[in-house]
């Protein structure tokens, strides 16, 4: 990755990794992280919802040089160890030229499928190691936090043993905000590392998706996984003041597009693609045309003449409004593998885990080769997108 090396990074005051919702596809923003640590691009803001709360615990605990490690022991840990058998028969199945052999390909895909949902069956039978385990006598009842069919606390010393919580409240070092929902209120909230105290308690409570896992008791108010709301931060990085030029990379772990469904499982899948894709997608279409009508309102005043402007201290407080500085949003989206199912978020095998992994990381070195992708917006446009598949 010489050339990545070589990027030119303009000189942004803020550089955001927004990491989205999506359970065990999370690995996806792991490779992305491992492909930013392979150039000059160093990240002063995380922010996060759901699994991407739990992965900006790692990177926000970490330093530098030791982020990819950490994440991948955190990974490792979640995930189920790798099957001897499967790894035999995948190795068999990748000793032969995908080409060569209609066949053999469509008996990998059918075994990858196979083993994929084996995993699912056992993380809702068992739960998954270091994060999750099943309620005795579920689903239980009582407090949001004791109503639920699985348990979460194991999370808590999976994070305290891969993230250091002094650093991540190190808010000079790097701004972190999660989002979760308020049980009680039903508003959405963010937890921020400028304004509060960061525990293990707020990472897990912004994952914790009902009715599958319990809500989580801060300060008297029981929160639920952010995703019952908005399963992105972007608006949330958008209307922080002060305003300034950043540069944003938006890792998506649901697509919009993908092929027609043709049977029960795969109308299942593709309802969840739509539903957690179209928030994020909503969100990133609403933000752009108020950044376009920001940027339409402030040429207008700039079209008035100065001294009227000096007379009326109104139009310095619209200037103050209005001002917004300019955004460069690449989008960095997961597509989905063909033998994926709708347990996808609930697959932790160490093999679907590594795939997720390795996407992310190629996803972020392709859209790195284009440095147009990271110049900042010109004069008159304060909000861009790039996504390199939208590109191809």
């Amino acid at each position: 990755m010489i050339m990545a090396k070589l990027l030119k990074v303009p000189d942004y005051p803020q550089i955001v990794l927004v990491l989205q919702g999506g359970g065990a596809l999370g690995a996806y923003q792991a490779g992305v992280v491992e492909g930013l640590r392979e150039t000059p691009v160093y990240p002063n803001w995380v922010a996060g919802i759901s699994i991407g709360a739990l992965n900006c615990a790692i990177i926000a605990g970490n330093p530098p040089e030791t982020r990819v490690e950490k994440l991948r022991g955190f990974w490792e840990t979640i995930c189920r160890p790798p099957s001897t058998i499967a790894n035999a028969m995948f190795t068999a199945f990748n000793m032969f030229d995908p080409g060569t052999s209609a066949m053999m390909e469509i008996a990998k895909n059918s075994t990858e499928k196979m083993f994929g949902s084996m995993a699912a069956m056992r993380a809702i039978m068992e739960g998954q190691e270091g994060f999750f385990s099943p309620r005795p006598f579920a689903p239980g009842r009582g407090s949001p936090a004791e109503t639920s069919f699985y348990e979460t606390t194991a999370m808590i010393s999976t994070l305290e043993r891969f993230a250091d919580f002094d650093r991540i409240n190190h808010s000079k070092e790097m701004r972190v905000s999660i989002g979760a929902t308020n049980v009680r209120t039903g508003n959405f909230i963010y937890f921020d590392n400028t304004e509060m105290k960061l525990t293990p308690q707020h990472f897990v409570a912004s994952g914790a998706l009902p009715p599958g896992f319990p809500a989580v008791e801060i300060e008297g108010e029981f929160y639920w996984d952010g995703g019952c709301v908005s399963n992105t931060p972007l608006d949330y990085i958008i209307n922080c003041k002060p305003h300034k030029d950043t540069l944003i990379f938006q890792v998506d772990l649901w697509s919009a597009e993908g092929a027609l469904p043709t049977n029960i499982m795969e109308i299942m899948e593709r309802m969840k693609d739509i539903q957690y894709s179209s928030k994020t997608r909503g969100v990133t279409n609403t933000v752009k045309a108020l950044q376009n009508l920001r940027q339409m309102m402030w040429d207008m005043i700039e079209m008035v003449p100065a001294s009227v402007r000096k007379k009326d201290p109104r139009f310095d407080e619209m200037a103050k409004t209005l001002y917004g500085a300019r955004y460069n949003c690449i989008q960095l989206i997961y597509k989905n593998k063909p033998v994926e199912g709708h347990y996808k978020d609930f697959e932790f095998s160490h093999e679907t885990m590594k795939h997720h992994w390795d996407a992310g990381l190629r996803d972020i070195r392709h859209t790195l080769e284009d440095d147009s992708y990271i110049a900042l917006p010109p004069l008159g446009e304060n909000f861009v997108t790039h996504d390199i598949h939208r590109k191809s």
